[in-house]
């Protein structure tokens, strides 16, 4: 398939969403053929507390470690906010994966990225103007499909890792900050457990390689992918920084009734429950 790709001139947009769509139709045919994944996609919540007494001051610490770590309705801005405990199947992989491809959080970062790079000049071969902005867009949005067909539905799959982001639930500035930035090294296995983000570092680095293949010449060499990288990494940091504090805004702004955040009550799933994917 690379090789019928790479016949063809890929130095334009277009050709950046011919690329989206074969990764698409491909990773479709991918998650009909694999069976659902075992394993837990987060890991289990923490025991209720015991019935022995505390002090007043501690009590709402404990009832809200309940429910830290995920959502109970999913975000459409962020889909990729654990909107629940239990693990994802190869086929709900693939499906976040398209989520994610046309998530306003996706557009809203590939536009910001197209005007600076328009502000930039860079790269200076798609020029100025409406036309010059298109193809940068097309391009943005191009690689962050590939990055996450790459890290969210394949790498996570094989590797059998959670793709998804698991906010805290009474985050502080300094908090959230070393949060977001060791969400970018360290993620949760399908076991639960804290693994090196193999999946999400291969995504990129490999959705950035793929883009060599249609950006123009200038951009296509190891420098100029590891400086993309380095800006996706960024991107990915301040993306965690908004991703954390999600469920605090809904819960700031009196939403509790939406359901957002799940109750103190809510049990945590069983240990048989953590086995079956959704």
């Amino acid at each position: 398939m690379m090789k019928r790709r790479r016949a063809f001139p890929f130095h334009s947009p277009s050709c950046a969403w011919l690329t989206l769509a074969a990764l698409i139709s491909v990773a479709g045919n991918a998650a009909a053929q694999l069976p659902a994944g075992a394993g837990a996609g987060s890991q289990s919540l923490p025991n209720s507390p015991q019935p022995k007494q505390q002090p007043a001051a501690n009590a709402p610490e404990q009832g809200a470690e309940k429910f830290v770590g995920y959502m109970t309705k999913r975000s459409l801005f962020f889909p990729d906010i654990a909107a629940s405990p239990y693990p994802l199947s190869t086929g709900h992989k693939f499906e976040l994966f398209a989520n994610e491809s046309i998530a306003p959080e996706t557009i809203l970062i590939s536009a910001f990225g197209s005007g600076f790079g328009q502000l930039r000049d860079t790269p200076p071969g798609y020029g100025q103007g409406a036309e010059g902005y298109g193809k940068r867009f097309g391009a943005h949005m191009a690689s962050g499909a590939s990055s996450s067909f790459f890290g969210t539905f394949l790498a996570a799959s094989v590797l059998r890792q959670d793709p998804r982001f698991f906010p805290q639930g009474h985050p502080t500035f300094l908090g959230s900050l070393k949060y977001s930035a060791r969400r970018l090294l360290v993620t949760r296995s399908d076991s639960g457990n804290d693994v090196f983000n193999a999946s999400g570092l291969i995504g990129l680095l490999a959705g950035e390689t793929l883009a060599n293949t249609y950006l123009p010449k200038t951009e296509q060499t190891g420098a100029k992918t590891g400086e993309r990288f380095g800006v996706d990494l960024a991107w990915k940091f301040a993306a965690n920084m908004f991703k954390n504090y999600w469920p605090t805004i809904f819960h700031d702004m009196g939403l509790r009734h939406l359901g957002v955040i799940p109750t103190p009550t809510q049990p945590g799933p069983s240990a048989e429950q953590m086995k079956n994917p959704q």
